[in-house]
């Protein structure tokens, strides 16, 4: 396949897939229908591309595509069906202008349609990353520690609720958004981890996922700017983006938080996300995701101080895991422990953590792993802590640090 063609798709995929599954699906309330759709026009592109070349407007094209899969699965199906879809797709053909070459923005109505209270709530989340964001079961797994078969099958059934019981697509009215604006938070939130910790992948798909985090994010603050919790999820995004060119040294090789250039940080990146922490601190509303950014800004105030103040660190996750406990951030709040107590204070915290819980967390193991190294242990427990902190990293690079580090002492 061509080259230029590849892209064009991979464009499409990567910077447009959630606003055309929104907008497909704010016309039937079918989010799976609008999957399918897609699937099947992206399909139709790599077959009709190479041929006639890339179309002058690739998304509306795609969109164009997708809606004529509609119709035909519509027609596959009974009469009655067939003539809904085909109607709903028809007046919406004829509500978007013809020169119009953008598919409108419904992505945020769909986040907070996969957050109505009729869906499980353990789902709006995950809904919202595989609906939005074009994650699969796996990746969304891997993000809330849940089987990728079980969460595919609640998936499924959301999907399906959404569809029977007619939920709306629309931003929700004022008095609504406090019980749905967290999930959307935490899904929003959750994209940006997933391209954050998949170092491996091809750069323009991770910078796609991160890109369309940040966008999101700050679609929140623009629609909810009296909610402290949006704008601490604006910071906490930008300040941990400000370093992400810091973790590959010029080789590509895995650089850890304490062992990067702080030169290297981005001080656009800091300083959007002090404006958000600042907006935030002005509502007078303290919540998690505030928390959470003022230990990113924390960290990046060493690029101007030279010095992290840990004390500091290990007091806001404290705080942290009074707001929200999490084994995420138990397990930093060690590693925190580590730079500003020593090896036994990171030890004895890390002791203090239901084992199953953690069994499974590399993060874990690699904090054990640097914290026995720190004390001067060898023998059974550390190698099992590196062999349990290497199994579990997805990332080569990050199993040749840890190798590294052992060898070193």
């Amino acid at each position: 396949m061509a080259p230029d063609v590849d892209e064009a798709v991979e464009v499409v995929v990567r910077e447009s897939y959630g606003r055309l599954v929104a907008y497909l699906a704010s016309t039937t309330s079918d989010i799976e229908a609008a999957e399918d759709a897609l699937a099947d026009a992206f399909e139709a592109a790599l077959r009709s591309w190479p041929e006639r070349g890339v179309p002058e407007r690739p998304e509306s094209w795609m969109l164009t595509a997708a809606r004529r899969s509609i119709i035909g699965s519509g027609r596959r199906r009974d009469t009655a069906q067939r003539a809904l879809v085909s109607l709903a797709v028809l007046a919406d053909e004829r509500a978007e202008p013809a020169e119009h070459s953008v598919v409108p923005d419904k992505r945020l109505e769909l986040l907070f349609a996969c957050a109505h209270p009729a869906i499980d709530p353990s789902v709006h989340s995950p809904l919202m990353l595989q609906s939005v964001m074009g994650l699969d079961a796996v990746r969304i797994g891997a993000a809330f520690l849940v089987a990728p078969a079980t969460l595919g099958q609640q998936l499924v059934r959301a999907k399906r609720k959404i569809k029977v019981a007619g939920v709306p697509f629309r931003v929700p009215e004022r008095d609504e958004l406090p019980e749905r604006a967290s999930a959307v938070f935490d899904a929003v939130y959750a994209a940006y981890g997933t391209g954050w910790d998949d170092l491996e992948a091809d750069r323009r798909r991770r910078v796609g996922l991160v890109g369309e985090s940040l966008r999101l994010a700050e679609l929140l603050c623009e629609l909810l700017p009296e909610d402290a919790e949006a704008h601490g999820l604006g910071a906490l995004l930008w300040h941990t983006e400000a370093r992400s060119t810091a973790r590959r040294d010029a080789d590509g090789a895995f650089v850890p938080l304490i062992r990067q250039d702080p030169a290297t940080w981005s001080v656009d990146a800091i300083g959007r996300g002090d404006r958000h922490l600042m907006a935030a601190a002005a509502l007078h509303a303290p919540g998690p995701y505030q928390v959470q950014a003022a230990i990113q800004a924390v960290h990046n105030r060493r690029r101007s101080t030279g010095v992290t103040d840990w004390p500091i660190v290990v007091s806001l996750y404290g705080t942290l895991l009074a707001m929200r406990p999490s084994i995420g951030a138990a397990v930093a709040r060690a590693g925190a422990l580590l730079e500003a107590e020593g090896p036994d204070a990171a030890l004895a915290a890390l002791d203090g953590l239901d084992h199953a819980s953690v069994a499974g967390y590399q993060p874990y193991w690699a904090v054990r792993m640097e914290a026995l190294l720190r004390s001067g242990a060898s023998g059974q427990e550390l190698s099992a802590a590196y062999a349990k902190a290497v199994e579990l990293a997805a990332d080569p690079s990050v199993r040749e640090h840890l190798h590294r580090r052992i060898n070193d002492g």
